[in-house]
């Protein structure tokens, strides 16, 4: 008998099924409603729900049933660890699939990080779904490690774990028509394309979705994702470590909405899970905040599948993946115990996993730098200065009068205006830029990293210029990662040798590793709760309104480097 009629005979009961969840509710998402009854699992797939024996029986009495969740956008790379460890430190949380996007490998190595990511996803327990990077680099503002034409995508489309197109950053090149971004979407012509256009509106909305971009998870205001909504886009709400747009996007959340909205954390770290939570955290804050349960288990899970054609889950039925979530209760969202694809999540199938070598080793390319090239000059007292909105990647375009002393615009803590520099760490040109920014609240010292979206350059803000161009230089020594350094000492660090971006340790190392980065960061002055991933967000040029790359001061508005 082959996997169907398997699958067929144990649904109607004619054998025992593989594996019986015996006891627990099921939170059915069409009706709302709870259902009482064995669920039955042929391999990776659910048989049934109703009365079923089983080869193996699991008790879950007292326990609600849900789909498994889905995080409908994500970059592996934000949490700092290989795909591998990511599947250990999020699944048992009951997030069973995730949508990808490797473009933060992808500006480091370029097509070799996107295979790298498409083989992960064969060796993993959740699904990982790996979309194609649409914006390598995501502008011509930046210099980046490798570039990525449709020519390119060409090659590595066809794969299992691929459903379109990731995140189309560059919307200046969709709604003005640019060559190279027509191409890409005539590609995936009829596909999957995910959509990133923060703060866009009316008739620039309107031509971004006519080019056939279906979601969206830049909305950051109420009001931004009705509008996208009423224009036909599926809402993402989001919640990272940096990104935090629940709690603006929690009213829109209803149950007449929840068909059209998912859930994704974008960028989220370890800690943050360890000590809040991933989807499991979402979850428990809408419901707390006031949204239905039911809106909320739709967006997790039902909506999500939906809205990326996935076809195979969504719900606890017959014949869908048996990715299965049992809870504590659906306020507390506690994960008791978790199934995916049908097997059960626990450390004994987290070790049969065959293993995956790491790549983009070496990858910090950087000249050596002195305090000498932190200097920045200019003879106007008015500068362009990138303010911080603490929670949001979004940034002011501040101007305050910064008066030249000895040719150079220097740091003012008294007024927290930091220096930031951006340093090409790629080998391709050495170039050196640097500005200022407000909000760290720094009173001395630097931080500096390799996490630098979405080049991925160094970045460092200081106080002084010794010990940013310590702290950069540092990062050349680890293969990259984070570094604090005060006073001409190294206070603490974080390598991340795989492309600059993850660590080779378990994410339990790295969780335990950054509690002393936050606390040394906290010791210069700084003020952030998240410094390192706010500060790599600074220099993303497709996120308005002033950020800095390695060619210099972006004016987002205008989509132009500001001249110096």
């Amino acid at each position: 008998m082959d996997d169907l009629e398997r699958r067929i005979a144990q649904a109607r009961g004619d054998e025992p099924a593989d594996l019986v969840l015996r006891g627990g509710r099921v939170f059915d998402l069409i009706t709302g409603t709870m259902m009482t009854g064995d669920v039955a699992i042929c391999g990776d797939r659910i048989a049934g729900v109703g009365a079923y024996d089983g080869r193996q029986v699991i008790d879950v009495a007292g326990l609600t049933l849900v789909p498994g969740f889905i995080d409908t956008h994500l970059h592996v790379e934000s949490s700092l660890v290989t795909p591998h460890e990511f599947d250990r430190c999020v699944t048992p949380r009951g997030v069973t699939t995730a949508i990808c996007d490797p473009h933060e490998i992808a500006n480091v190595i370029g097509l070799d990080g996107i295979r790298w990511f498409q083989k992960a996803s064969e060796c993993l327990l959740m699904d990982l779904r790996v979309q194609l990077s649409s914006c390598v680099p995501s502008t011509e503002m930046e210099t980046s490690g490798a570039r990525i034409e449709a020519g390119d995508l060409a090659q590595v489309m066809g794969h299992p774990s691929n459903i379109g197109l990731a995140e189309f950053m560059n919307y200046p090149g969709v709604i003005q028509r640019d060559p190279a971004a027509m191409a890409k979407l005539r590609l995936f012509a009829g596909g999957h394309v995910d959509g990133h256009c923060p703060q866009l509106t009316g008739h620039d909305l309107s031509a971004y979705v006519a080019a056939g971009i279906r979601t969206e998870h830049e909305a950051t205001t109420a009001e931004e994702a009705l509008e996208k909504l009423r224009k036909g886009m599926r809402v993402l709400i989001r919640e990272g470590s940096v990104s935090k747009d629940l709690v603006a996007l929690q009213p829109v959340l209803t149950d007449v909405t929840a068909p059209y909205m998912c859930l994704c954390t974008d960028d989220r770290n370890p800690l943050d899970i360890a000590e809040h939570g991933h989807l499991d955290h979402m979850i428990r804050e809408l419901i707390r905040r006031g949204s239905p349960a039911l809106a909320v288990y739709r967006a997790a899970s039902l909506s999500a599948a939906e809205a990326f054609g996935l076809k195979d889950r969504g719900l606890i039925a017959p014949g869908l993946r048996a990715d299965m979530v049992a809870l504590d209760s659906l306020e507390s969202c506690r994960a008791q115990l978790v199934l995916a694809g049908g097997r059960i999540v626990d450390e004994a199938a987290f070790a049969a996993r065959p293993p995956l070598a790491p790549v983009g080793r070496a990858s910090v390319k950087a000249p050596r730098v002195t305090a000498q090239d932190f200097r920045c000059a200019g003879n106007r007292s008015e500068t362009a200065v990138i303010g911080i909105i603490e929670g949001k990647i979004i940034t002011g375009h501040l101007s305050h009068d910064i008066a030249p002393q000895d040719g150079d615009k220097r740091p003012d803590p008294a007024r927290d205006l930091m220096r930031i520099a951006v340093i090409e760490r790629h080998g391709r040109n050495g170039n050196i830029a640097t500005g200022f920014v407000q909000g760290f609240g720094m009173k001395r010292g630097a931080i500096a990293s390799t996490v630098c979206h979405d080049h991925h350059n160094i970045v460092a803000v200081g106080a002084n210029y010794d010990d940013m161009a310590l702290a950069a230089n540092r990062l050349s020594e680890i293969e990259g990662g984070f570094v604090v350094a005060e006073g001409g000492v190294i206070l603490a660090e974080l390598a991340l040798p795989v492309a600059g971006l993850m660590s080779l340790e378990p994410f339990e190392a790295v969780r335990d590793l950054l509690v002393p980065l936050r606390d040394s960061a906290a010791s210069l002055g700084v003020i952030l709760e998240e410094p390192f991933l706010q500060m790599a967000f600074l220099a993303l040029p497709v996120i308005p309104a002033l950020k800095i790359t390695d060619r210099g001061m972006i004016d987002v508005t205008r989509f132009e480097i500001i001249p110096g």
